[in-house]
């Protein structure tokens, strides 16, 4: 098993009769779910996509990977929301957040923000560079990566000319329509799908999330491995299903009062993978005025900022721990013969045990203090660990969502700020809106 619920931290707060009570609800939300019956039933293709994906596609993704290894000095990865998290979240996990600091192949995400600052740092960047292009969309119309495709493609074609850059140039996208793909059909892009029956924040073991991850030097075929684990894992209805316990419990706390989910984690490595964590959650739950607030820290970096708040503030979040095992590499303490720091006492040791104590002695403390904590414990730092991980993630997000009462699977709330966005910037057929914004901005 390479990941694993340990509710020992939840004593005191949520009870064995508890979790036996709200089993019937986890029992039906499990069939709605096996049997595509519920809300969002049209999103369901990552159910099962750890074994039905598609193969043929799955070999051109690497063979597309070992080819931009090897003509690339950069990859730029063009998406936003579960266009680039979950790819971003698995890069630095597994390679670390200095990964382009100490890889060959420089993989940069852009398309995430519209600030022009970030851009032009990423074209000085990109100077006298080899580079490649993975645009990701479903549409090809989203604001933010539809911009700053149109600025890497220019870019590209003065570089390369067109013949050549269509060669380096990989869209990701609808399988049969859309500006995109048409687009890509026209110019010669290599293309790979977004399956329509697969969110955006459930994409990260479809080719939105493979390629880069492959081209990053990671191995695709370990990570769906310990993806079909886990589905084979989970798909056993049963009280011990530690997919369904940590579902349960978060909506047991939930009913309790505590409003907020603080993912904290003692390895820096996992910060993307918290925020991909957030897009997952909260934009699966989020929604009918319900669900849990994700938020998220990285200790002990942030105990010297957010521990006060934790320790001893309001009594409205839970923490979900994510306890790796094993470091990829230990590091060993020695004695210093001065010991002017004091430190000597934890010399004679592997760093890793020095981390794991601070994780156990602040749960303790933030139990104490009132606040329950769920420990979601990994093997290590592995593409086999992470694809099981990124499973029951999704398969517990999905249950969660079920027993919350929401369509776990849809983001109607999204397309406000979007119709907003457009009247101010103004897009033709939203100028009555504009104005409208305009007078409430007072401008």
């Amino acid at each position: 098993m390479s990941v694993k619920f340990n509710g020992k931290y939840l004593k005191g707060f949520v009870s064995q009769a508890e979790f036996d009570n709200v089993y019937p609800q986890v029992e039906l939300c499990h069939n709605i779910l096996h049997a595509k019956s519920g809300a969002g039933n049209d999103f369901l293709g990552w159910l099962d996509l750890p074994f039905s994906y598609d193969k043929e596609e799955f070999a051109r993704i690497k063979k597309a990977a070992e080819k931009i290894r090897s003509d690339s000095d950069v990859l730029l990865v063009i998406g936003i929301g579960g266009s680039y998290l979950g790819a971003r979240a698995a890069i630095e996990y597994l390679g670390s957040m200095q990964y382009n600091d100490l890889s060959g192949l420089k993989v940069y995400f852009v398309g995430n923000n519209i600030s022009p600052d970030y851009l032009n740092n990423i074209l000085k960047l990109c100077e006298g560079k080899r580079l490649s292009v993975n645009v990701i969309s479903k549409s090809g119309t989203t604001t933010e990566s539809a911009l700053a495709f149109r600025v890497f493609k220019k870019l590209m074609e003065e570089r390369y000319g067109k013949k050549e850059a269509a060669k380096r140039i990989y869209a990701t996208t609808d399988k049969a329509r859309g500006t995109l793909k048409n687009l890509s059909d026209r110019e010669g892009y290599e293309t790979f799908v977004v399956p329509d029956d697969v969110g955006g924040r459930f994409s990260v073991l479809t080719a939105v999330g493979l390629l880069p991850i492959a081209a990053a030097g990671f191995d695709i075929d370990k990570l769906m491995a310990g993806a079909q684990n886990a589905c084979k894992e989970y798909e056993v209805l049963s009280p011990d299903n530690d997919c369904y316990k940590y579902a349960a419990a978060r909506n047991i706390l939930l009913r309790k009062g505590k409003a907020i989910e603080l993912m904290a984690c003692y390895d820096a490595d996992w910060t993307l993978m918290n925020e991909w964590y957030k897009q997952l959650f909260g934009e699966s739950e989020g929604k009918d005025q319900k669900g849990l607030f994700p938020a998220s820290v990285i200790y002990s970096t942030d105990l010297h900022s957010m521990g006060q708040f934790v320790q001893d503030g309001s009594r409205t979040m839970f923490e979900t721990v994510i306890d790796i095992k094993a470091p990829k590499q230990d590091f060993f303490l020695e004695e210093d013969p001065e010991n002017a720091d004091g430190l000597n006492f934890l010399a004679n040791q592997n760093m890793s045990i020095v981390n794991a104590n601070a994780m156990k002695g602040t749960i303790l403390a933030h139990n104490d203090g009132g606040v329950p904590n769920i420990v979601i414990e990994l093997d290590g730092k592995d593409e086999t660990t992470l694809g099981h991980a990124i499973y029951f993630f999704e398969k517990a997000c999905a249950i969660s969502g079920y027993m919350l009462g929401v369509n776990p699977f849809n983001q109607p709330g999204v397309e406000d700020y979007k119709r907003n966005m457009f009247a101010l910037m103004g897009k033709p057929g939203y100028e009555a809106q504009r104005e409208e914004l305009l007078k409430k901005l007072g401008e």
